[in-house]
């Protein structure tokens, strides 16, 4: 099946499914007017004097009151369905002034394919291509001209019925695809404007897009009761109708795919199978790229503005390292789409402003907290500050567990690494001066239960007492998102908004094993936080942590803690209203909610224990660069980078690894010796 019989064949099963979808339709509106019918019927009968009696008299006042309450829910309903707002991706237009170029390809490859054009461009941070349809009124006018009108004398009027849909384009395809490719992947989504302009499927694309949105009305919160009342019914009803709708409505958008594709084989076929290849390459360096190298600055409060080049110099270095992508990087010498634009620049920093506030939930605009960062100032501007910070919180912590200074280099003061390893070194050897052997039975399975929440001192009233210390120790804080997902190396970066603080917004203090000359006791002016203040859930935080040690484990509770406090204080909102329940479903959610954000959340939450890595790993930098001269660094496909002579240390992750998990500091204490870093000697901190 091939050719023009494809299409035609393509075609006509979208057609029947989009007359199913609109039976479905017409069904419901038939249910809806059947009371009135009947009451029309029977008080007809009864004025001619046929339908006379008792019981028909009651069957018309029955029938009459139910056809007065169906009636107006009817319509009610049906107004909501028409009226209501459809989601919209969103995304950045593009007006045909400024990019000529790029229209006039589109008009001319729906020229080729014999197809209407689409009404406007826009582009979107993803690696995707799709027509969207926008002539709901609440979408506003449209973005761009009609092709053919006074910004295009030239151009080929292409139909004058309903506006076509808008040409949404991911804007990676166009930076790193060369024109001709770009053509080749947009040959089949242009092709679909061809039967999106049937009547039939256009109708019942509407009727699909207007249930939805009134889904999305009846699942809005802060209702009185009358309005909650009537949001239910107009769900239930709407979500009945796209359930009978569901299987019509797919098998109409696989026939409209289906013979899009038929119809798009006609043009640049052989450099469409090249073209796909570079449509994976281009999805896995935006992956890589959001992940390791925009989210931590974004969590800084700076976004980076020239994401689209980043991407193309994520997926040369991709092409550099990996066989596989031998030869992709030869083609950087043809001429790049984005040159089809007039301001590519100026494209670029709306999109990766657009793609900040979709995946990390940023403001609109720029501000004085929103900044734009430039790759050359990435170094500086996010990593070095990012591990500093880092640094900075890790001995904030250590001091809220009473955690001695450590011991400096002679006649300096200040945080050192030293500290940090001197208390995550295990202390459960079988002889130990500064452990007496009462504390060594038993320790771990105590600290154990205080930190998943099962000490039975916790739940009369008290405070257990830390892992080998003294009563009166506030217990160790879990965390609450704590996932149990123990993945070996570096520890993946996560949307910040996706932590949970306490309640009362006090700030938890965790316990620890006493170390010599220290009081572990905690401050009268400090509340003791138990882990169920923390809503932490036990289980899932046992889970996590179980391979760390106590000590381990009570700081990365405690640092779990603090960025918790530090979300909440930023935000102003409770964590648990941010990102991480963006994503929820459930049977009194929309299926997609345009306005909540972010959209699309990057990762799921960090662990204890990535938190734990990624803060040991930060202070290991810190005390590289200010002894050794180490700088930080920007590796497009692992983020941010430590560079030791101008070398990036790429063997310092299971070093760490081993002294989070073991307890072993040997590992790490090589390699500092054998890069000559000194851990003993303060750092600089934020």
């Amino acid at each position: 099946m091939t050719g023009i019989g494809g299409v035609e064949l393509g075609a006509r099963a979208a057609r029947s499914r989009a007359l199913a979808v609109l039976r479905v339709r017409s069904r419901a509106l038939a249910v809806a007017l059947l009371p009135a019918a009947a009451a029309v019927i029977l008080l007809v009968g009864g004025s001619t004097g046929h339908l006379v009696g008792a019981g028909w008299d009651a069957a018309r006042w029955t029938v009459s009151v139910l056809a007065l309450l169906v009636l107006p829910a009817a319509a009610g309903i049906g107004l909501v369905v028409a009226r209501a707002r459809p989601a919209a991706t969103p995304t950045v237009p593009v007006p045909e002034e400024s990019a000529p170029d790029l229209y006039r390809m589109v008009r001319d490859l729906a020229d080729r394919l014999e197809v209407p054009a689409p009404s406007a461009i826009a582009l979107t941070p993803d690696c995707d291509s799709w027509l969207e349809d926008r002539t709901h009124p609440a979408h506003g006018p449209p973005t761009a001209q009609r092709p053919g009108g006074p910004a295009a004398p030239d151009g080929p009027v292409h139909h004058h019925g309903p506006a076509a849909p808008v040409l949404v384009i991911g804007s990676p395809f166009l930076w790193w695809m060369r024109v001709g490719e770009l053509r080749a992947v947009l040959a089949p989504v242009v092709a679909g404007t061809g039967p999106s302009a049937h009547p039939d499927i256009a109708a019942a694309r509407r009727f699909i897009r207007g249930l939805d949105a009134a889904v999305a009305v009846a699942s809005t919160r802060n209702r009185g009761p009358l309005s909650r009342a009537a949001c239910a019914g107009l769900g239930q009803v709407s979500r009945l109708l796209l359930r009978s709708c569901r299987v019509h409505a797919a098998e109409m958008e696989r026939g409209v795919a289906a013979a899009a594709a038929e119809r798009a084989q006609a043009v640049d076929y052989g450099l469409r199978i090249v073209a796909q290849e570079q449509v994976g390459l281009a999805y896995a360096g935006w992956d890589r790229l959001l992940t390791r190298v925009a989210l931590p600055a974004w969590r800084m409060g700076r976004w980076p503005a020239r994401l689209d080049v980043g991407v193309v110099a994520a997926l040369t270095e991709l092409s550099r390292r990996d066989r596989l992508a031998e030869g992709f990087a030869s083609r950087l010498g043809e001429r790049p789409a984005c040159d089809l634009l007039e301001e590519p620049g100026v494209i670029d920093e709306a999109v990766s402003l657009l793609a900040a506030r979709l995946f990390h939930g940023g403001p609109a605009e720029r501000g004085p907290d929103w900044a734009p960062v430039g790759w050359e100032e990435y170094p500086e501007e996010v990593v070095d500050r990012t591990w500093r910070a880092d640094a900075a919180r890790l001995h904030r912590v250590l001091d809220t567990l009473g955690v001695r200074p450590g011991t400096p280099a002679p006649d300096t003061e200040g945080p050192t690494l030293a500290r940090v390893l001197d208390h995550l070194t295990s202390r459960t050897a079988p002889v130990t001066p500064e452990r007496p052997p009462a504390e060594q039975d038993g320790g771990e399975d105590e600290a154990r239960a205080v930190r998943t929440g099962t000490d039975p001192r916790l739940t009369a009233g008290g405070t257990a007492p830390a892992p080998g210390g003294k009563p009166g120790t506030a217990p160790t804080g879990a965390r609450p998102d704590a996932r149990t997902e123990d993945a070996p190396g570096p520890a993946p970066t996560a949307p910040p908004g996706t932590s949970r603080a306490p309640q009362d917004g006090a700030a938890p203090r965790v316990g620890t094993d006493p170390v010599p000359g220290t009081d572990p006791a905690p401050p009268e002016d400090e509340p003791a936080s138990t882990p169920a203040a923390l809503g932490a859930a036990p289980a899932d935080n046992d889970d996590d942590l179980a391979d760390t040690t106590p000590r381990g484990a009570a700081l990365a509770a405690g640092l779990s803690a603090q960025l918790a406090r530090e979300e909440a204080d930023t935000t102003g909102a409770p964590p648990s209203a941010s990102g991480a329940t963006a994503g929820r479903t459930g049977p009194d959610t929309p299926l997609w909610d345009d306005r909540a954000l972010p959209l699309l959340p990057l990762q799921p939450p960090r662990s204890g224990r990535e938190i734990l890595t990624d803060h040991i790993t930060a202070m290991v930098c810190c005390a590289a660069m200010d002894t050794v001269g180490a700088t930080p660094g920007l590796d497009w496909l692992d983020g941010p980078s430590l560079l030791v002579g101008g070398a990036r240390a790429t063997d310092l992750a299971p070093r760490v690894l081993s002294l989070v998990e073991a307890g072993d500091p040997a590992p790490l204490r090589a390699w500092l010796k054998a890069l000559g870093i000194r851990p003993e000697k303060p750092v600089r901190l934020v």
